[in-house]
C-alpha cells in the first residue's frame, strides 16, 4: 500500500493476496503510474511499455470495478500517448473484442466496461491517430448499446463523448448515427445515462453543426422531455447541453449553410426565447398534446421542465459573454415577460410560485456575476425601463389574463432592482438621484395587484439601504402621498406597505433614522386607526396599514419605543374588548365583513406584540406584561370561537380567521407560559385541531418547508442536493415551497418589518399556521397537565385516516414531536411520567418506517433525543432492529446513528462496535442502493461522536474496509451512495485525527487506505463527492501532511478551481466545490503560503484546456493572487468570500515576508484601477491644483476589468496591511536613504521607494464611488501619513518625503467635506487631516491653510444651528460627526501648542533652525481664531461624556431631553462614540485653560449643534443669576479632573493607554498654572485621592511614557502642597508678627503630634508610591525580599541591579519626591516620616555604590535627593532638632559602618574603588549639609577623617581624585566643621603636593589628582584664619611654581606635564594680585622662583603672539583680492 516509485506491478507479491486486498494494490499501483508516467522521460516507458502493456491488460481482464477501470483507462492511454503510439491499435483491437464477445455472465460485464472505458480513453488521449478505426469501434458501440443495461449505456455513451473529444471534426461522418442514439438515450429510464447522454450532445454540438441549426427544435423537445422526472445532476446536464445549443444559434461558430438561413447568420434572439418559451409553457409534450391540455384548462408541465429551462436560459446568457449581455439585455427583459403573462404559467398557486421563482432565478443569475458595476448600474436602467412599461401597459390590460398575471413579471423586475441597488450600495448614487427610477417605483405603489406594490415598497427600502440619505427623502415623500390619497384603498396599501419597509430597513443601517420620523410614522398610523372606520370601502386597507407601521415603529428598537409605548400599548388595548365577558357578547353582532376588518385589526395588534417581543424585549416589564393579560385573555377567547365563526359566516371569512390564529400562536410562542396558565387547555385544543384535525388534514402537506428545520443539518445530505448548501438564490431553495404556493409578499405584508438583506418569501398563511403550531406545541406541551390524552389523541387520529390524509397528519404530529422534544433538550428538561414514552415511542418509530425520507430523517432525530428527555438509553433496545423492508431498516440504520449523536448509546466500545457491526453488514446489501446510503450514513454518526486512541483505531479498522470495498464497486451512478462514502471518509479522518500521524502498522494500513479512498473519490464526476474529496484531503493534510504531496494535491484543487467557476448560476452544487476548495486553500496557505502559489502557477502553464475561463487567464497572468481576487469579486457567499480574504491575507504576509512587495503593490494598483469610474469626482475651480496631477493618460489595462466596490475596498485594506507589516520589518521601509543603500546590495523591495503608488492608491480609493472604499482609503491615507512623516527627503533637507504629496492629500480629502457627504465619511476625513496637520510635513502657511480650511468647514457646519438642513441621519450619526471635528481640532491644538512649547524662543540666540518653531507658531495661528468656539464645543462635550459615563444607578441625573450633541434616544449609540473621541478632547480643553491661566473672557458663546439644554456648562448658576469667574473655573476643574480621575479608576481600560497618557498630560497642564494648583493643594482630600488613582495607574499599568508622566504629576501635587503650606506659614508669619512665631501654629502634616493618618495622608500616600516605584525597580530595598531570586533582579540575588536608563530615571524621580516631603509636613510630622526617608535613600545608594559606574546621573540625582532631606530647614527647628539629630546621627552611623556588608559582593578589582568613591560622596552630603551636633560627634568625626586620610593615601588616582575633590567641599563648609579636617587632612595635603612635585603626573588620571589637590590646597588657604592665611600662601606659592616647566623642556613634556604648567601658571596669574605682599617677599627671597616664573610667563606670551599672527594670516588669505563697487553714486 505505500507508495512505490517503480513503473511496473509487482505481479508475484499480488498473486499472494487475496481479492479485496489486490484490488485496492492494483488501483494504488495505477494511482502511482498516473503520477509516474508523465515524471518519467520517453526511452525509459518505451523500454516498460509492452511489460506494462500487459499488465494493464491483465487489469483488464480481471473484472475492475469503477474507480479502477476510470483509472486503468487513463493510464493505458497516457502510456500509449507518452510512448510508442503505433502500437495502439492491438489494444483497441483487444477492447473490440471483448465488447464484441457473447459472454453475458454477470461476471464478465466488469471487463466489458472497463474495455468500453479504455477505448473512449485511447480515442481521447491519441486522438487522429486511431482514426480510422474510429468507425468500427462505433459500430462495434453502437451495436452493444442496444442490448446494453443502463451500466453499459452510461459507460459506452461517456466513452464516445470522450473520443469526440479526442478526434475533433474527424469523425464528422459518423455524427448522424452518434446523434441517433444519443437522442433516443435523453429520455432514457435510467437518469444516469439521461446524463451521460447529454454530456456527449454537449461535446457532439461542438462540430455537428446540424444540432443547432436544423435539429434546433426537436433538440429542445428532447432536452424538456429529459428534464421530467429528473434528478439534480441530470436536469443540469441537460440544461448546459440545451443553453450551448442555444448560444450557439445564437452566434454561429461556423456557417450554418442552409436554406433558410443565407449567407450563414445566426438565429435571433426573439427565435430563440420562442424556443425557450414554448418549452416553459408546453414542456416536452407534443402540439397537439398540448392543445388538447389547454382546452382542458390544465397543465402537464412540471417545475422539473420549468426549472430546467430556466437554467437553460441562463447557460445560453453565460455562454454568450457579459459584452453580448450588455447590448442585448433590453430585448431579453421583453422576451422574459411572456414566461409570465400566460395563463399557462400560473394557473394554480404553485404554478404561480414556480414562475415567480424561475424567473427571479433567471434576473438574478444573468444581473449577478457577469456585470460588472457600470453595466450593472445601466442594467438597472433597463429593468426600470421595464418596470415603466408594464406599469404604462397596466390600463389597455385591465381585465385580460395578461393583465392579471402581469403583476408577477412586475415583482419579479423589482426584486431584482432591489437586489441590484444593494449589490451596487453607495456607487448606485448617479442611478437612485435620477427622478424618474423613484417616480417609476413609485408608481407602482398605486399598482391593483398587493404583490406588486409589496415589491415596490421592498424596492424602495432597497433603495434606502444603497445610499442612507434617501431614506428620510422617500419617508416624507411617501407619508405626504398617504395623507393626499388616504381615499384610494391601493394608494393606502401601497404608500403605508413602503412606509413601513423604509422604517424597518433602518434597523439595519449604521447611520440610522431621525427620531422625528418614528413620532411621524406614530401618528399617521394613529391616523389610519382611527378613521378606519369611517369609509367601509377602506376599513381593511386603512386598519392593515395602521397596525403594518406600529409594528415597523417597534423594529427601531427600545431607545425609540420606550418614548411612545404607552400610546402604542393604547392602541393595541382599545382593539380588544375590555374584558372577557364582553368578547362573548360581541360574538352575537356584527356580519362577515364586521368580522373581517375585526380580525385583521386584531391580528394587526398581534403582530405589533410580535415585533415589540422581538425587537424591544427590555421593555416589556412585568408591569407591562400584565396590562396586557386582559387583552390576551380576550385573544385566546376568541381563538376557541374562530372555527363557529367560521362555520357560521362561510369560506370568506376562512382567510381572515386563519390570520388570527398564526398571529396568536406567533405572541404566545414568544411569551414566557406563565402568562396565559389559565387558557393552556383552549390554546392546547386548537393546537391538537390545528395539527390532527381532519378538516386540516386536507390541507397540502408542508413537509418540505416544515421538517428541514427540525431536522439535524448533517442529516439533510441523504435527502439530495436540494437540501444542502446550494448558496444563495439557487432555484431549488427558491421552490422548496412551491407545493404549497410558494413564499411570496403578498402572504405576509407585516414581513416587510422582518427582512434581512434579501427579500422575504413568507409562506402562505395555512402553511405558515402549522409551522407556529408546531413551535407553540414544542413550547406548550410541557406545561399541561394532560399531555397522556394528547399523545393518545394524535395515535387516533393516524388510526381514523388513510392515504394523504394520514400522510399528513402524521407529517404535522411528527414535526410537533421534534419540535417538543428540541425544545425540552435546549432546556433541559425531561419528558415527564414514565407512561408519556410508550406512545411518543410508537408515534415516531411510526413515522420511522414511513415511505416519505424527509419524515424518516424527522423521526430519527426525534428519537434520539426522546431517548436523551428521558434519560433512558436502554428502553428503545427491543424496537431498533431489522424492519421488514429496505425502507424501514435504512430508518432505524440513522436512528441508531443519532442515538449515539446525543446519548452515546450506553456510553460503551462494545455497544459502538455492535452497531457499527449491523451497519456495515446492511451497507453490504447491493440489492438496495437506498439501504446501503442510509446505513453508511449512519456509521457516519457513529465516528463523528468524538473518541480517541486505539479505540478509536479498532473501531475504524472495519468501516475503513467497508469504504475501501464499496468505492471499488460501487457505480457513480445515482449518486447517493458516493455522497455517503465521501461523508464516511471525512468522518474517519476526522475520528482519527492527530492518530493519523502514528507510526504504529495498524494505523499506517488506516492512513493507506484512506489516501486511497481519497484518490478512489476523485474518479467521481458528481460536484458534491468532490467537495467531500476536498475535505478530506485537507483532514489528511492537517493530521498527516508528510503524506499529502503538495505538488499533487494544490494542482488538484486548482484545476477543481477552473472547473467549478464556470456556469456558476447555473449549477449551485459548485458552491459546495469552491467553498470546500477554497476553505482547503486557506489552510495550506497557513502553513506555506509561497509554495501554493508557485505550485498553482506551474499547473496553470502546463495545462491544456479548450476553453479558457478568465480565471484560468488571470491566474497566468498575475499568479493565484490575481485569481483570488477574481474569484471574491464574483462571489457572492459571505463564508466563501471570508476564506477568500484569509488565503490573501497569508499570502500577502508571506509575500512581503519573501521579497514580493512590488508584486503585491502592482496588484492592489491593478484592482483599485480596474474601476471604470475610479477617481470620477469632479474637482472643485478653487482646487484645481490638487486635481492636476490625476489627469495624466492612463496607462495600459491591468488584468482586471471592472471589479466591484468590496473587492476595491478589501485591496485598500491590503494597501494598509502592507504598512502594518512593513513598520515589523525594518526601518529601512521608511528611509529612503537607507533603503537605497541597501537595495544596491541586496534585491528586497522596500516601501518608501513606492510612496508615490500608496498615495496614488489611497486617493483612488479614498475618490471612490463606494462610500465603503472610501473609508478603507481614508484609513490608507491615515496609515500613510502616520508612518512616513517623519521620513525625510534627502534631496531637500529639512523637508518630508510626504511634502511632495500635500496636493493629493487635499484633493483626497475635499470630496469627503461635501454638504451631501455621509458623517462616517466625513468623520474619518477629519481623523486624516488632523494627522497630516499634526505631521509636521508642510511648513507653509498657505499649504498649511487649505487642509485647514476643511476643518473650519466642518466647524461651521457643526455651528450652523437652525440654519442648518433637516437632518438625513440618526441624532447618534451626527453625534459621530461632530465628535470627530472636535476631536480633530483637538488633535491638531494639541500638537501645535507642544511644538510652541518645546521649541527656544525667537530671543534665544543659539537657536540656529527655527522651522519646527515656525511650523508650531503657524499651526497655532490658524486654531487660534477659533479657539474661542472651540473651547466652550471642548467643555460641552467633555460634559456630555461625563454625563454618559454615569453608572446605571445614577441614571436619573441624565437630562430628559439629552445632552449638547446627544437625544435622549440616542444615549446607548452616543456613548461608544463619545468614548472613543473624549481623551483628546480633554487634553486639548487642559491646555487651552492652561494657556488663558483660568480667566475666562467676555465673547458670546458659540452656537452648538443643539439648543442648549440644563445640562450645558452655562453663564449662570441654579439659581437664575450669573456665575463668578471662580464659579466658572471651578466648574471646570472639577470637570477635568472628574473625567480623568473617572477614567484612570475605571478596570475598562486595559488597552487604552494612549487615554490614560492623555488623562496624565491633561492633569499635568492644569497643574502648571498656579490657581488650579493652588485649588489642589488647599484640598488635602483631593490630592491624597489624585496620588491614590496615580498610585493604581502604576501598579496596573506600564509603558514608557506613561510611568514618568505619571511621576510628573505626582511632583505637581506635592509641589501643590508645599506652596500651600508655604502661603499658610508666611501668612501666619505675616498675621502674629516675627515676634510671636514661637506661639504659631503648626502647619503641614502631623501638626503637633506627628501622627499620619492612611488614606488621609498626602506624605504617605506619595510615600507609597515611590515606595511602589522603587521596590519594583530595586526589589533589594525590602527586607522581606532581601535574599529572593526576585530581589536580585537580572543579576541574581547579590549582584548588581541590571536596569535600563528609563527605569534609573523612574527611580531618580521617585527620590526626588521623596527629597520634598519633609517641606509638607509639620516638624513633628518631618519626624516621623524622616526615618523611611533616610531608609530608602541610604538603600538606594547602597545599590548604586554596586553600579561599575561611579558618574552616573542617578547617583547625581540620589546624592542631591539625600542633600535636600538632610539639609532641610525642619531639622534646625526648635521643636524637631533633637529628633533630626539623632535620625541623622543614626544614618551617618549606618553610611560609616555598614556599607561593608555591601561591598562583599562586588569583584576584586572594583570593590575598593567604588565602595571608597561612593562612601566618601555620601560622607560629604552628610558633612556638608547636617549640623555640626550630627558631624562632629564622637566616634563618628574620627571616623570620617581615617576614611579621608585613607582614601588620600590610596594608590587608585580615582579614589583620590574624588577624595580631593570632596576635601574641597568639606574645606568651603562652615568652620565649625571645616577645622578639624583642616587641621588633620592638611598635612597629609601638603606631602601629597609635594610628592607631585617630585614625580610628574604622566596619566590624566595622575593628573586630575594633582590639580584637584591644588584646588584643595586653595580651599583650605581660603579657609583658614586671616592671620595664618600668609605663611599658608608662602608655603602655596612655591608649589605652584615648581610644577612650571622651561621653554625646552616643554616642548618635549608629556601631555599630562603641559597640562600642568599650564593650569600652575593661570593659578599663579590669578593668586599672585590677590596677595601681592606675599608674592613680592617670595620672588625677592628666592631668584630661582623668579627666573622660572618670568621664563614661564615670556614663553605663554609668546605662544599667544605667534597663534595671534597665523589667525591674522588665515584672515587675510579667505578674503577677496579685487574689492567690488556698491556705490555707484
Amino acid at each position: 500500500m505505500e507508495q512505490d516509485h517503480s513503473l511496473l506491478l509487482d505481479e508475484e507479491a499480488c498473486a499472494l493476496l487475496g481479492v479485496p486486498q489486490r484490488s485496492e494494490v492494483v488501483f494504488q499501483w495505477l494511482t502511482n503510474l498516473k503520477h509516474l508516467l508523465p515524471a518519467t522521460t520517453r526511452v525509459e516507458v518505451k523500454a516498460n511499455q509492452v511489460r506494462l502493456v500487459n499488465q494493464l491488460q491483465g487489469v483488464l481482464t480481471g473484472s475492475p470495478g469503477p474507480p479502477t477501470r476510470c483509472l486503468l483507462a487513463h493510464c493505458l492511454a497516457l502510456l500509449y500517448r507518452l510512448g510508442d503510439p503505433l502500437s495502439a491499435g492491438q489494444s483497441v483491437d483487444m477492447c473490440n473484442a471483448i465488447i464484441r464477445s457473447k459472454d453475458d455472465a454477470p461476471s464478465s460485464l466488469p471487463t466489458r466496461l472497463a474495455a468500453i472505458a479504455c477505448l473512449g480513453s485511447l480515442y481521447e488521449q491519441l486522438g487522429r491517430t486511431l482514426l480510422h478505426s474510429f468507425k468500427d469501434s462505433l459500430v462495434n458501440l453502437l451495436k452493444a448499446f442496444r442490448n446494453a443495461e443502463s451500466q453499459g449505456r452510461y459507460e459506452i455513451l461517456l466513452a464516445v463523448e470522450r473520443a469526440l473529444r479526442g478526434l475533433g471534426s474527424g469523425p464528422s461522418p459518423c455524427h448522424r448515427e452518434i446523434y441517433k442514439v444519443a437522442r433516443a438515450s435523453l429520455t432514457d429510464r435510467s437518469l444516469g445515462v439521461r446524463w451521460a447522454a447529454a454530456m456527449c450532445l454537449l461535446e457532439l454540438q461542438r462540430e455537428a453543426v446540424f444540432l443547432w441549426s436544423s435539429e434546433l427544435h426537436n433538440m429542445a423537445t428532447l432536452c424538456c422531455r429529459a428534464f421530467q422526472g429528473s434528478t439534480y445532476q441530470v436536469r443540469v446536464g441537460v440544461a448546459r447541453l440545451l443553453g450551448t445549443l442555444l448560444a450557439a444559434a445564437l452566434q454561429p461558430r461556423q456557417p450554418i449553410g442552409t436554406q433558410d438561413r443565407p449567407g450563414g447568420r445566426g438565429r435571433t434572439l426573439e427565435e430563440v426565447m420562442d424556443v425557450l418559451t414554448a418549452g416553459f409553457l408546453r414542456g416536452g409534450a407534443s402540439f397537439l398534446r398540448a392543445s388538447g391540455d389547454m382546452l382542458k384548462g390544465t397543465s402537464s408541465v412540471g417545475k422539473d421542465v420549468r426549472m430546467g429551462v430556466a437554467q437553460a436560459c441562463v447557460v445560453m446568457v453565460s455562454t454568450m459573454g457579459s459584452s453580448w449581455l450588455e447590448g442585448s439585455l433590453p430585448g431579453l427583459l421583453g422576451l422574459l415577460a411572456p414566461l409570465a403573462h400566460q395563463p399557462r404559467a400560473a394557473h394554480s398557486p404553485a404554478s404561480s410560485a414556480c414562475t415567480r421563482a424561475c424567473l427571479s432565478y433567471i434576473l438574478r443569475s444573468v444581473l449577478g456575476p457577469l456585470l460588472g458595476e457600470k453595466a450593472l448600474a445601466n442594467a438597472a436602467r433597463h429593468v426600470c425601463l421595464a418596470v415603466h412599461t408594464h406599469t404604462a401597459a397596466l390600463g389597455e390590460t385591465t381585465g385580460s389574463p395578461e393583465g392579471v398575471q402581469g403583476h408577477i413579471m412586475l415583482e419579479c423586475y423589482l426584486l431584482e432592482l432591489a437586489r441590484v441597488l444593494r449589490s451596487l450600495a453607495s456607487t448606485a448614487a448617479p442611478l437612485i438621484t435620477d427622478p424618474s427610477l423613484l417616480d417609476t417605483v413609485a408608481s407602482v405603489l398605486l399598482h391593483p395587484a398587493a404583490s406588486a406594490r409589496l415589491a415596490a415598497a421592498w424596492c424602495l427600502r432597497s433603495v434606502a439601504m444603497a445610499m442612507p440619505s434617501q431614506r428620510c427623502v422617500l419617508l416624507d415623500r411617501c407619508a405626504e402621498r398617504l395623507a393626499a390619497l388616504k381615499s384610494s384603498p391601493e394608494a393606502v396599501s401601497g404608500y403605508s406597505a413602503a412606509v413601513a419597509a423604509l422604517l424597518a430597513g433602518a434597523q439595519h443601517c449604521a447611520l440610522g433614522l431621525p427620531h422625528s420620523k418614528a413620532k411621524l410614522v406614530l401618528g399617521v398610523a394613529e391616523d389610519l386607526l382611527r378613521s378606519a372606520n369611517q369609509n367601509s370601502r377602506l376599513s381593511l386597507q386603512r386598519t392593515q396599514a395602521g397596525w403594518l407601521l406600529l409594528s415597523s415603529l417597534c423594529t427601531l428598537g427600545a431607545a425609540v419605543l420606550e418614548h411612545h409605548l404607552d400610546r402604542v400599548l393604547l392602541l393595541v388595548r382599545c382593539v380588544f374588548p375590555p374584558s372577557v365577558r364582553e368578547q362573548d357578547m360581541e360574538l352575537h353582532r356584527g356580519d362577515c365583513f364586521t368580522w373581517q376588518v375585526t380580525l385583521e385589526g386584531r391580528a394587526g395588534a398581534l403582530c405589533v406584540l410580535r415585533s415589540l417581543l422581538l425587537h424591544c424585549r427590555e421593555l416589556l416589564t412585568d408591569d407591562i406584561i400584565s396590562r396586557l393579560l386582559t387583552p390576551l385573555a380576550c385573544a385566546v377567547a376568541l381563538l376557541a370561537k374562530c372555527s363557529s365563526l367560521t362555520r357560521s359566516y362561510g369560506p370568506p371569512l376562512r382567510p381572515w380567521a386563519v390570520l388570527y390564529r398564526l398571529r396568536l400562536y406567533q405572541v404566545l410562542a414568544l411569551l414566557p407560559p406563565h402568562t396565559y396558565q389559565e387558557s393552556y387547555g383552549v390554546v392546547m385544543k386548537e393546537l391538537l385541531s390545528d395539527l390532527s384535525g381532519p378538516e386540516n388534514a386536507t390541507q397540502p402537506c408542508s413537509d418540505l418547508t416544515l421538517l428541514p428545520a427540525l431536522c439535524h443539518h448533517d442529516d439533510l445530505m441523504l435527502l439530495g442536493p436540494a437540501f444542502g448548501p446550494l448558496g444563495r438564490g439557487s432555484i431549488e431553495e427558491r421552490l422548496h415551497s412551491s407545493s404549497v404556493g410558494g413564499g411570496n409578499l403578498e402572504n405576509d405584508p407585516f414581513s416587510l418589518c422582518d427582512g434581512g438583506e434579501d427579500s422575504p418569501a413568507p409562506l402562505p398563511p395555512a402553511v405558515a399556521l402549522t409551522a407556529a403550531a408546531v413551535q407553540l406545541f414544542g413550547e406548550l406541551f410541557p406545561q399541561v397537565i394532560t399531555a397522556l390524552q394528547i399523545l393518545e389523541q394524535f395515535s387516533r387520529s393516524l388510526s381514523q385516516l388513510k392515504g394523504q390524509k394520514q400522510q399528513t397528519v402524521q407529517t404535522h404530529v411528527c414535526a410537533a414531536l421534534c419540535s417538543l422534544l428540541k425544545h425540552l433538550g435546549s432546556s433541559g428538561l425531561s419528558l415527564g411520567p414514565e407512561e408519556l414514552r410508550a406512545p411518543a415511542l410508537a408515534l415516531l418509530v411510526g413515522a420511522l418506517e414511513n415511505s416519505s425520507p424527509l419524515l424518516r430523517c424527522a423521526a430519527a432525530e426525534g428519537l434520539a433525543r426522546l431517548v436523551q428527555a428521558v434519560n433512558d438509553p436502554g428502553f428503545t433496545h427491543t424496537l431498533l432492529r431489522s424492519g421488514r423492508d429496505a425502507v424501514a431498516r435504512s430508518g432505524h440504520a440513522l436512528a441508531v446513528g443519532a442515538l449515539y449523536r446525543y446519548v452515546g448509546g450506553v456510553q460503551s466500545p462494545q455497544h459502538l462496535t455492535s452497531c457499527l457491526g449491523v451497519l456495515n453488514t446492511l451497507a453490504q446489501d447491493t440489492s438496495s442502493p437506498e439501504l446501503q446510503t442510509w446505513c453508511v450514513y449512519g456509521v457516519c454518526v457513529l465516528l463523528d461522536v468524538p473518541s480517541g486512541g486505539g479505540v478509536c483505531v479498532s473501531v475504524c479498522e472495519p468501516s475503513v474496509g467497508l469504504l475501501v470495498q464499496l468505492l471499488l464497486s460501487s457505480p457513480p451512478s445515482p449518486p447517493g451512495l458516493p455522497h455517503a462514502l465521501g461523508r464516511l471518509l471525512h468522518a474517519l479522518t476526522s475520528a482519527l485525527g492527530p492518530e493519523l500521524q502514528s507510526a504504529r502498522p495498524a494505523v499506517s494500513v488506516l492512513r493507506a487506505s484512506c489516501v486511497l479512498a481519497c484518490w478512489m473519490l476523485q474518479t467521481s464526476p458528481d460536484p458534491l463527492v468532490q467537495s467531500q474529496l476536498v475535505s478530506c484531503l485537507q483532514n489528511l493534510y492537517l493530521f498527516c501532511p508528510a503524506h499529502i504531496h503538495l505538488e499533487r494535491l494544490v494542482p488538484l484543487l486548482c484545476e477543481m478551481l477552473l472547473d467549478s467557476s464556470v456556469l456558476v448560476g447555473v449549477c449551485c452544487s459548485y458552491v459546495c466545490v469552491r467553498g470546500s476548495v477554497l476553505s482547503c486553500v486557506r489552510q495550506l496557505a497557513q502553513r506555506g503560503a509561497l509554495q501554493v502559489a508557485q505550485h498553482a502557477v506551474g499547473l496553470v502553464k502546463e495545462l491544456h484546456r479548450r476553453d479558457h475561463s478568465q480565471l484560468e487567464l488571470t491566474l497566468k497572468e498575475v499568479g493565484l493572487e490575481g485569481a483570488l481576487f477574481l474569484l471574491l469579486d464574483q462571489e457572492q457567499e459571505e463564508v466563501i468570500r471570508r476564506d477568500v480574504q484569509e488565503t490573501l491575507v497569508h499570502l500577502l504576509v508571506s509575500g512581503v515576508q519573501r521579497g514580493r512587495l512590488l508584486h503585491w503593490i502592482k496588484l492592489c494598483k491593478d484592482v483599485l484601477s480596474a474601476s471604470s469610474d475610479s477617481g470620477a469626482v469632479e474637482p472643485e475651480e478653487e482646487g484645481g491644483d490638487d486635481w492636476a496631477v490625476f489627469r495624466a493618460v492612463p496607462q495600459g489595462a491591468g488584468p482586471f476589468s471592472a471589479l466591484g466596490w468590496r473587492t476595491r475596498g478589501f485591496a485598500t485594506r491590503c494597501v494598509g496591511r502592507l504598512l502594518e507589516l512593513s513598520q515589523n520589518a525594518g526601518p529601512a521601509h521608511f528611509n529612503i536613504t537607507l533603503a537605497q543603500e541597501l537595495r544596491q546590495v541586496q534585491t528586497e523591495d522596500f516601501l518608501v521607494l513606492h510612496l508615490g503608488e500608496l498615495v496614488r492608491m489611497s486617493f483612488m480609493a479614498a475618490t471612490d464611488s463606494s462610500d465603503a472604499v472610501r473609508l478603507s482609503g481614508l484609513q490608507a491615507l491615515l496609515l500613510i501619513i502616520r508612518a512616513f512623516s517623519s521620513s525625510p527627503e534627502p534631496e531637500f533637507p529639512g523637508h518630508s518625503l510626504l511634502e511632495q504629496y500635500q496636493a493629493n492629500v487635499g484633493a483626497a480629502l475635499r470630496p469627503a467635506f461635501s454638504v451631501d457627504a455621509p458623517p462616517d465619511v466625513t468623520a474619518k476625513a477629519c481623523q486624516v487631516c488632523s494627522a497630516w496637520l499634526s505631521s509636521g510635513v508642510v511648513s507653509d502657511l498657505r499649504d498649511l491653510r487649505r487642509v485647514h480650511q476643511l476643518l473650519v468647514s466642518s466647524l461651521a457646519k457643526l455651528q450652523g444651528g437652525r440654519d442648518r438642513p433637516s437632518p438625513l441621519y440618526n441624532e447618534a450619526a451626527v453625534t459621530m460627526e461632530t465628535l470627530a471635528v472636535l476631536q480633530a481640532w483637538a488633535e491638531v491644538y494639541i500638537v501645535a501648542v507642544q511644538r510652541q512649547g518645546d521649541a527656544p524662543g525667537p530671543e534665544d540666540p543659539t537657536n540656529e533652525d527655527s522651522g519646527s518653531v515656525s511650523v508650531g507658531a503657524d499651526l497655532l495661528e490658524l486654531v487660534q481664531s477659533d479657539l474661542p468656539t472651540l473651547s466652550r464645543l471642548w467643555l460641552a462635550a467633555l460634559q456630555d461624556h461625563s454625563a454618559l459615563s454615569l453608572p446605571q444607578e445614577d441614571a436619573a441625573q441624565l437630562p430628559a431631553a439629552g445632552g449638547v450633541f446627544f437625544t435622549a434616544e440616542t444615549k446607548q449609540q452616543a456613548r461608544s462614540h463619545y468614548t472613543s473621541c473624549w481623551a483628546p478632547i480633554l487634553h486639548a480643553s487642559a491646555l487651552w485653560l492652561q494657556s488663558t491661566g483660568f480667566v475666562m473672557s467676555e465673547e458670546e458663546p458659540a452656537h452648538l449643534s443643539r439648543p442648549a439644554t440644563p445640562t450645558s456648562m452655562g453663564q449662570r448658576d441654579s439659581g437664575g443669576g450669573a456665575k463668578s469667574q471662580e464659579d466658572i473655573g471651578t466648574d471646570r476643574l472639577n470637570l477635568i479632573l472628574g473625567v480623568s480621575v473617572a477614567f484612570l479608576c475605571s478596570p475598562h481600560s486595559e488597552d487604552q493607554i494612549e487615554n490614560i497618557t492623555s488623562c496624565l498630560w491633561a492633569l499635568q497642564a492644569l497643574l502648571s498654572v498656579g490657581w488650579p494648583r493652588a485649588k489642589v493643594g488647599n484640598d488635602q482630600v483631593l490630592s491624597v485621592e489624585l496620588v491614590s488613582v496615580l498610585h493604581r495607574v502604576m501598579v496596573t499599568r506600564e509603558g514608557a511614557e506613561l510611568q514618568p508622566a505619571v511621576l510628573q504629576l505626582v511632583q505637581q501635587i506635592v509641589r501643590a502642597a508645599q506652596e500651600h503650606v508655604r502661603e499658610k506659614r508666611y501668612s501666619a508669619e505675616v498675621d502674629d508678627g516675627a515676634c510671636e512665631k514661637e506661639n504659631l501654629p503648626e502647619f503641614g502634616e502631623g501638626r503637633d503630634t506627628g501622627g499620619l493618618v492612611p488614606g488621609r495622608s498626602l506624605v504617605l500616600a506619595a510615600l507609597e508610591l515611590c515606595l511602589h516605584v522603587l521596590l519594583r525597580k530595586i526589589p533589594r530595598l525590602s527586607p522581606a525580599l532581601t535574599g529572593t531570586p526576585a530581589a536580585g533582579g537580572p543579576g541574581g540575588p547579590g549582584g548588581p541591579l541590571v536596569l535600563s536608563g528609563e527605569d534609573w530615571l523612574l527611580v531618580a524621580s521617585a527620590l526626588d519626591i521623596l527629597s520634598h516631603l519633609p517641606s509638607i509636613c509639620s516638624p513633628e510630622g518631618s519626624v516621623s516620616v524622616l526615618p523611611s526617608l533616610l531608609f530608602l535613600l541610604l538603600g538606594v545608594l547602597r545599590e548604586l555604590l554596586l553600579q561599575p559606574n561611579i558618574n552616573t546621573a542617578p547617583q547625581q540625582r540620589a546624592l542631591q535627593a539625600l542633600q535636600g532631606v538632610v539639609s532641610s530647614p525642619l531639622g534646625r527647628q526648635e521643636k524637631s532638632r533633637g529628633g533630626w539629630t539623632l535620625l541623622l546621627g543614626a544614618a551617618l552611623n549606618t553610611v560609616i559602618y555598614g556599607h561593608l556588608s555591601l561591598s562583599m559582593s562586588l569583584p576584586a578589582v572594583d570593590q575598593g574603588a567604588v565602595d571608597q568613591v561612593g562612601v566618601l560622596r555620601v560622607l560629604t552630603v552628610f558633612l556638608v549639609s547636617a549640623g555640626p551636633e550630627v558631624v562632629l560627634v564622637q566616634p563618628v568625626l574620627g571616623s570620617c577623617l581615617r576614611r579621608y586620610t585613607r582614601a588620600l593615601h590610596s594608590k587608585d588616582p580615582l579614589v583620590v581624585s574624588v577624595c580631593l575633590q570632596m576635601l574641597t567641599t568639606v574645606f568651603q563648609t562652615q568652620s565649625g566643621v571645616a577645622a578639624p579636617y583642616i587641621r588633620t587632612l592638611g598635612p597629609p595635603l601638603l606631602r601629597y603636593l609635594q610628592g607631585a612635585e617630585r614625580r610628574r603626573p604622566q596619566t590624566p588620571g595622575e593628573l586630575q589628582g594633582v590639580l584637584e589637590a591644588l584646588r584643595a590646597m586653595e580651599a583650605l588657604v581660603s579657609a583658614s584664619d586671616p592671620t595664618n592665611r600668609p605663611q599658608l600662601m608662602a608655603v602655596f606659592l612655591p608649589i605652584l611654581i615648581s610644577f612650571l616647566m622651561d621653554e625646552n623642556a616643554l616642548g618635549s613634556a608629556p601631555s599630562a606635564s603641559r597640562a600642568l604648567h599650564e593650569s600652575a601658571l593661570k593659578d599663579l596669574m590669578r593668586l599672585g594680585p590677590q596677595s601681592p605682599s606675599v608674592f613680592r617677599s617670595l620672588m625677592s627671597s628666592s631668584p630661582q622662583l623668579k627666573a622660572r616664573l618670568q621664563a614661564a610667563i615670556q614663553g605663554n606670551q609668546e605662544s599667544l603672539n605667534a597663534k595671534a599672527s597665523a589667525a591674522a594670516n588665515r584672515t587675510s588669505k579667505t578674503s577677496p583680492s579685487i574689492t567690488l563697487k556698491t556705490n555707484f553714486l
